[in-house]
């Protein structure tokens, strides 16, 4: 028989990107002073993208945010650069090595820079009065981060308690604050990093050239590959190799391992991706592997 009747039904991938739009407009019409964290990786330029889709044809009400360590990969703040101007982007870059500089946090040769962006971003938020700071965290990505709720309360001191999070009963979101505290809003919570590159492939999203396979020296450190850098300095038993590689996330080039891959197109990322049984966080960070709530000790502090 033929069809009488329209399907009207979304896709998942429709569902999701409604849910995040939805999100974007509730914060900007709810909180006096947003900002989108931009760290220029797959997640937050897909953030990027909704929010831009969120708000057409007018541009992003809010300004991105990056907490720069000074040991991001060049192609990502390349990346960056081209989307914040594209968009026509007020782009605050937060820099580790300034924030040393100011005493505003303390290199004490050990502590990694991607803790030192605890105390780098809270300042920034500080200074910038931001009430509301949008992240591109994942359920699926780490355990702490399943715990979080999509608008996700910060205390005067940019500190998350884990046992005091709001309901969220029928995607109804508590934005109230007190003065000096702000909300923590993570409109992908529902996405999965298959969602994330699906979506990637169907808009034809610019991403940084590091997460497809290219040739890297690198070398093997806690179970990880890491690039070949000046500013990550080889250990006397580690030796460098040049192997076909590619980045599933991106962060401190010292504390960010590839994975061996010949997946040079989206489409063999998404079969990939599909097969995998460790996220990316759990794959190739080596700021989570120092205990099994390293995570969620950074987030109690004020990471992001």
């Amino acid at each position: 028989m033929p069809e009488t009747h329209a399907d009207y039904r979304l896709s998942q991938l429709d569902q999701l990107e409604a849910e995040s739009i939805h999100i974007f407009r509730e914060v900007a019409a709810e909180f006096e002073k947003p900002v989108l964290m931009f760290s220029g990786g797959k997640d937050s330029i897909v953030m990027l993208r909704l929010a831009e889709k969120a708000f057409y044809p007018a541009k992003i009400p809010f300004p991105v945010l990056q907490v720069d360590t000074g040991l991001d990969f060049p192609e990502v703040l390349a990346t960056r650069d081209s989307w914040a101007e594209r968009l026509g982007l007020r782009l605050i870059v937060a820099s580790v090595d300034q924030a040393i500089a100011d005493g505003i946090v303390v290199d004490d040769g050990k502590t990694s820079r991607n803790r030192l962006q605890i105390g780098t971003l809270l300042n920034a938020l500080e200074e910038g009065q931001f009430t509301a700071a949008f992240g591109g965290g994942r359920r699926d990505e780490e355990k702490a981060r399943a715990k979080e709720r999509v608008y996700s309360h910060r205390d005067e001191f940019g500190q998350w308690d884990p046992k005091m999070q709001r309901p969220e009963l029928w995607s109804l979101y508590n934005g109230r604050l007190h003065e000096g505290e702000h909300m923590r809003i993570f409109p992908i919570s529902n996405w999965t990093e298959l969602d994330i590159w699906d979506y990637i492939g169907r808009e034809g999203i610019e991403i940084p050239s590091i997460y497809y396979s290219h040739q890297r020296r690198v070398f093997e450190r806690d179970g990880m590959l890491l690039s070949e850098n000046d500013l990550n300095p080889l250990r006397a038993d580690e030796t460098v190799s040049e192997r076909t590689v590619r980045f599933r996330t991106v962060g401190d080039l010292s504390q960010t391992g590839c994975v061996e891959s010949d997946a040079d197109t989206i489409e063999k990322i998404i079969e990939e991706v599909a097969v995998a049984r460790v996220t990316e966080r759990g794959a190739t960070r080596g700021d989570d592997r120092f205990s099994e709530a390293a995570m969620e000790d950074r987030k109690k502090e004020g990471y992001f």
